[in-house]
């Protein structure tokens, strides 16, 4: 027991190579833009589900969230009560708007309601924060590679996003969906190995390990103090991950191009929903194998949070386990790295290249554009992950995506609520309101990321912070703005 062994190395290539193969074959059939980044619209909702949880929480739940619960409780459990409400109502008030017509993108809506600068505006900050946040995704990713291999994060970084460039690049939305699935059942399959493993590896079993760690405090779930500044609370999970939750499955194109590839509404709707009763049963999953490594290795200290179950599965799983395990890995990170290429290549070529080419609606000469905007995105993603290498002490680095993401989603949610609640609402308003709630929140932030002062609040608040300084501004500036046009016009009684 122990190591990296020929066995694991075949069970690896194995995978990495079939399902690379299998992706880049899936898009064989592809006549156009819309079968590209689209599917063609007709994919089944549960794939759709299934690839939405892969896409969303990939090497980041593989890999960080065990090391959430090893160094505090379960109380990270407590976001997911507000994923599961945020979904609900963006299939009842954002979904029914995306299927009204035919929407490649998210931002698409905002044009249609404010105009073509709010499009491209929005569309700008969904890439550079995706670019941001999913960068970090795959330098996780590059962990257990170089523990496996002795290679430098660099070039780790480097195998593990050429091999998912090239399904993405040949196969589109299709195959990233299909593919999608197959990853989240074999990482999925991987926690519940290593939960029956650390039975027979802890002294006692689950029972002594579920004592210990009770003793301990760790099996705490709910806070309901109303401390702003921790982070895991029952009502930072709620209000928090709730408005995180609208915001990333209701404003940001990579989960949004997902819920378009569904054939109608309803199927859009059940994906959603049962994708946020999913995400909590793997969250649970992931959780307890924190809790589980905790008991093995009795709360030694580890370099890094995401470096705690990456060891484990090195050092303490049989021969062949171990590789079905480190696939795993690469399951996750290959799924949401492959969904994120594919997402930025979309809002580059119908929110960008195709209005300012003069192709809008030319489907094939989409499909030729979009493969470029994949080649160009795979790279920057590879590139920014390798910059992230210095910066990799502290957070585990779900908390790290997390928080860049939050930084941004409030302007973007908030754009969207202004669309729909405010009729007064202008193309002035929304972007400035924009453009002002991201610089607040970022302001707030800064200080504890970079210069050691205690936060003024958890991350898990950014959104709605952000959201409501959004909206605020926006409509102010909306009816300033109209006040202002009305009096150059020489509007008023006559």
């Amino acid at each position: 027991m122990g190591g990296f062994t020929s066995l694991d190395l075949v069970v690896l290539c194995l995978y990495l190579g079939g399902v690379t193969l299998w992706g880049a074959w899936l898009g064989r059939a592809q006549k156009g833009g819309t079968d590209y980044f689209l599917g063609n619209r007709d994919l089944p909702w549960w794939a759709v589900g299934l690839s939405v949880v892969a896409t969303e929480t990939s090497t980041l739940t593989f890999l960080s969230i065990p090391g959430v619960s090893y160094l505090g409780t379960l109380a990270f459990l407590q976001l997911t009560l507000g994923y599961l409400a945020g979904r609900i109502i963006v299939s009842l008030v954002l979904l029914p708007a995306y299927y009204r017509g035919e929407i490649a993108t998210a931002y698409t809506l905002l044009e249609r309601r404010f105009g073509t600068g709010t499009r491209r505006f929005t569309s700008g900050i969904f890439q550079l924060t995706r670019l941001l946040a999913d960068s970090v995704r795959l330098f996780a990713t590059a962990i257990p590679l170089a523990l496996i291999t002795g290679w430098p994060y660099a070039l780790s970084i480097a195998v593990i996003g050429l091999l998912t460039l090239v399904y993405t690049y040949f196969g589109g939305i299709r195959a990233v969906v299909w593919v999608d699935v197959v990853q989240m059942v074999l990482y999925v399959a991987g926690a519940v190995i290593a939960l029956v493993v650390l039975q027979s590896l802890i002294p006692g079993g689950w029972s002594a390990a579920l004592a210990s760690a009770s003793e301990a405090g760790k099996l705490t779930w709910l806070d309901f103090s109303t401390d702003r500044t921790v982070a895991y609370t029952f009502w930072a999970g709620l209000f928090g991950g709730g408005f995180l939750s609208m915001a990333s499955h209701g404003t940001d194109q990579l989960i949004v191009q997902r819920l378009l590839t569904c054939r109608d509404l309803r199927s859009a709707q059940t994906a959603l929903i049962g994708s946020g009763f999913a995400v909590i049963v793997q969250f649970v999953l992931f959780l307890f194998v924190g809790i589980g490594l905790w008991a093995y290795y009795q709360g030694a200290a580890f370099a890094q949070s995401d470096a705690i179950f990456a060891t484990f599965i090195i050092e303490a799983l049989p021969s062949g386990v171990t590789g079905l395990l480190i696939a795993g890995v690469f399951a996750a990170a290959m799924s949401s790295l492959s969904s994120s290429i594919n997402a930025l290549a979309s809002a580059s070529a119908y929110d960008f290249w195709a209005p300012l080419a003069g192709r809008v609606g030319d489907d094939f000469a989409l499909l030729r554009a979009g493969r470029v905007f994949t080649l160009i995105w795979a790279m920057l993603l590879i590139g920014t992950a390798i910059l992230y290498i210095p910066m990799s002490e502290g957070a585990a680095a779900v908390e790290v995506a997390l928080t860049i993401a939050s930084l941004v989603y409030g302007g973007l949610l908030g754009a969207f609520f202004l669309g729909i609640a405010d009729r007064r609402a202008n193309q002035v308003g929304v972007i400035t309101g924009i453009a002002v709630g991201i610089v607040s929140v970022t302001s707030i932030w800064v200080p504890s990321a970079f210069f050691g002062q205690a936060p003024l609040v958890g991350w898990p608040w950014f959104v709605l912070i952000g959201t409501t300084i959004t909206m605020t501004v926006g409509a102010l500036v909306s009816r300033f703005a109209d006040a202002r046009g009305s009096a150059s016009s020489g509007g008023g009684p006559g």
